[in-house]
């Protein structure tokens, strides 16, 4: 058997292969809802329900989808140009980090000018983030896949730190967490009541940015050419290494924005629990997809769906939340099988 690459994948393989991906996820998972002692089509409803089937589950999925589209557009863009970014949750928590070292007080400022300014710096935490792990890559051929993985559980621990010394909130009776951040400092409610925030509009924003980048500018050309074949890009002229450094500013930045969308928008304060995960959860919603930032959109949405209605339906259908867990690691592993299958052609001996 051997791999035969396609001169042009057809618009029926770009729909068909995920859709078919999509369903083996489901069979797989109905096989342990199954076991679980449980029907699938009534486990499949209730998280579908969970999800969607009402005003606050909707408006719950599409908070818990924002700090999601963050850090899928971060590993897109550089899974884009094959840098293989693993450490977008340490560039979520130093984008926290700065957050709430600027935005408990250190710059008293309105919201229209402080917001931005910690955006700004938020970026700039997590773009340094993965400045190093490129120069690393770029300099002396260091797989960039060990040293962003180390650095989450580096980060980590330096928050930890941080949390039980400088930043310790005076006032919080002994737990690891930073004061708020002031009022000044936090995204608005979109709508009364509801936990929803202006992160997800800036994140909305922000797809529709990458997808400009990555498709109407010399940037967006220059990445994907490295990424297609970084030695021929080399070859006519593309500054290959400039391309990669520019490419970790701006996904480091991206991957930051989450935490900052989390602090500012959602929980007003640091603590070590920010992040379930988003981080990696980012690559199975970059994967998902297949790269494209308008794409992350949709997928960041289906894979807090899933999260959101699991939690629901693991109270009414007495299944194990984890289910998600084993939906949302499924689909990544079919998905990849489906992007194999749609730019490639087996060939049997």
């Amino acid at each position: 058997m051997r791999l035969e690459p396609k001169p042009a994948p057809s618009l029926a393989a770009l729909i068909l292969f995920p859709v078919a991906a999509i369903a083996t996820t489901l069979v797989l998972t109905s096989i342990l809802v199954l076991l679980a002692g449980a029907s699938p089509l009534s486990v499949f409803y209730l998280v579908a329900k969970g999800a969607a089937g009402s005003q606050f589950a909707l408006f719950e999925t599409l908070t818990r989808a924002t700090p999601l589209i963050f850090t899928g557009l971060a590993i897109a863009v550089a899974f884009r140009a094959k840098l293989w970014n693993i450490g977008a949750e340490a560039q979520l928590y130093m984008g926290g980090v700065m957050t709430v070292v600027l935005g408990t007080g250190a710059l008293p400022l309105p919201s229209a000018i402080l917001i931005p300014i910690l955006m700004l710096a938020a970026m700039l935490a997590g773009a340094l983030m993965l400045l190093g792990p490129a120069v690393l890559k770029t300099r002396f051929g260091v797989d960039e896949v060990v040293t962003t993985l180390l650095l989450n559980f580096i980060v980590l621990l330096f928050v930890s730190m941080l949390l039980e010394g400088v930043l310790k909130d005076p006032m919080g009776l002994g737990w690891p967490q930073s004061q708020k951040v002031i009022a000044e400092a936090q995204l608005p409610r979109l709508i009364q009541g509801k936990r929803l925030h202006l992160g997800f509009i800036i994140a909305i924003a922000a797809a529709v940015f990458i997808w400009v980048v990555t498709k109407k500018t010399l940037l967006g050309y220059e990445m994907r050419a490295v990424g297609h074949n970084a030695e021929g890009a080399r070859f006519v002229g593309i500054p290959v290494n400039r391309v990669l450094m520019k490419t970790a500013l701006l996904s480091g930045g991206l991957a930051a924005l989450a935490g900052f969308s989390e602090v500012s928008g959602l929980k007003g304060n640091l603590t070590l629990d920010l992040s379930p995960g988003y981080g990696y959860s980012g690559i199975v919603v970059a994967m998902l997809a297949m790269l494209n930032p308008l794409g992350v959109v949709a997928s960041a949405i289906f894979v807090a769906g899933i999260f959101v209605g699991a939690d629901a339906m693991s109270r009414a259908a007495k299944v194990p939340s984890y289910i998600a867990d084993v939906m949302v690691a499924t689909s990544l592993l079919t998905m990849v099988v489906a992007i194999l299958l749609t730019r490639f052609r087996i060939r049997w001996k």
